[in-house]
């Protein structure tokens, strides 16, 4: 019992602020049943962070598990986007070459004369 309390009895990172794998490391600690005030102050963080920690891990998780991802017609819609930019810069630059080839007239094809 008192290995994952003294692995995790250093005071949080730099700043006040932990990693994202600690951060998980106790929400899963919660989750295994761990009591709420025993890990809070075994990591030196308040209880309600640690309360906000787990619910957001929950909220992220259970967004997970929808059948039919919310932004998956964003990044198609995305990628639509930046091949028709790329299409139109395309057809932009061919203009600007014809324009050029055609020095001010019409690119027309001479026929020899018999």
């Amino acid at each position: 019992m008192m290995t994952t309390e003294r692995m995790d009895a250093a005071a949080p990172g730099r700043g006040g602020r932990m990693s994202r794998q600690r951060k998980r490391d106790a929400v899963l600690r919660l989750l295994r049943g761990e009591d709420l005030e025993t890990v809070s102050r075994a990591l030196g963080v308040t209880a309600a962070t640690l309360s906000g920690w787990r619910d957001a891990f929950l909220a992220g998780g259970e967004a997970s598990l929808a059948t039919r991802p919310a932004d998956g017609e964003a990044l198609e819609s995305e990628r639509l986007k930046a091949k028709l930019g790329e299409m139109l810069l395309e057809r932009e630059l061919l203009e600007a070459k014809v324009a050029a080839l055609e020095g001010g007239r019409p690119l027309a094809r001479r026929r020899s004369r018999p």
